[in-house]
């Protein structure tokens, strides 16, 4: 009888855990819409705090570890956590379908410059450049092949994941940076585009640098940059939505015909390098 009762019960905690998941987000969003916009003054620069931004926050606070005890340990649940990762798509999509309606009534100024956002697929190659030195120095060997392929996300996990596994080194490295742009990717963005700003760059090459890969890491940046230059924000919501779409697209292309030869070319000299050294040090 307990055999035969227990799978029902455990489906119906499943769906009391879910109901409860959903009824958080949606108090997340409401607390974070009630603390609305706000502006954080240094120095010279102000950095805008979007709702979005405080959502991620409390998300991260009340998902600490330590704390997920009573309730919090259901809402954090591991299957709730595997559902919101599975199926946070099908939350973008609408938010895919707004970059379509923003880019078209800019579309003759976007073309006018369409140069522009395609050599600036070219700066995907810098988290190989820059990044994979770096991990490699810093003692992370097969794990910085995931860790610096680019921004971590949706694209460069799937290419780890059907190529290496999720559970080998490079997965654990592309998971780990996925990880760590989905809680602070947003919130770093936020401010970093306003700094930027500051320092005289120009928004239309802002908005196009908000369209990273990343739906989050865009709306935060572009939102930010729409706050401080309102007049703007025609222009700045279109350009990083047509930037974003481009990213999305043809990110995949520039990943795999040139980031992943890069990368290996840089990796296999590295360990060429290392190897000799090693067999210095020996004699």
């Amino acid at each position: 009888m307990s055999t035969a009762a227990a799978p029902p019960a455990e489906a119906g905690r499943r769906r009391l855990d879910f109901v409860l998941l959903v009824a958080f987000a949606w108090a997340i969003v409401a607390v974070s819409e009630l603390i609305g916009f706000r502006t954080v003054p240094i120095g010279s620069i102000t950095i805008s705090i979007l709702p979005l931004v405080w959502a991620v926050i409390l998300g991260m606070v009340f998902g600490i570890p330590a704390w997920r005890k009573g309730i919090l340990k259901r809402i954090y649940s591991p299957a709730n956590v595997h559902f919101s990762g599975k199926y946070l798509i099908l939350i973008m999509l609408p938010l895919m379908a707004r970059y379509g309606a923003d880019v078209a009534p800019k579309l003759g100024e976007i073309l006018s410059i369409g140069w522009v956002f395609l050599l600036q697929e070219l700066g995907n190659l810098g988290t190989v450049l820059l990044g994979l030195p770096v991990a490699l120095a810093l003692g992370l060997k097969r794990a910085a092949i995931g860790s610096t392929l680019g921004l971590g996300r949706e694209g460069e996990l799937a290419y780890i994941s059907e190529k290496y596994g999720l559970q080998s080194d490079e997965g654990r490295g592309v998971l780990s940076i996925y990880l760590i742009g989905t809680l602070f990717g947003a919130i770093f963005f936020s401010a970093f585009a306003p700094v930027l700003l500051a320092f005289g760059f120009d928004v239309r090459a802002l908005a196009m640098a908000s369209g990273m890969g990343s739906a989050s890491m865009m709306t935060a940046a572009s939102s930010t940059l729409v706050a401080t230059v309102p007049d703007q924000a025609d222009t700045i919501r279109s350009f990083a939505a047509a930037s974003q779409l481009l990213s999305s697209f043809l990110g995949t292309y520039t990943m795999v015909f040139l980031a992943v030869p890069l990368q290996r070319a840089m990796y296999n000299a590295w360990q060429r390098l290392t190897t000799r050294r090693g067999q210095g040090a020996t004699r």
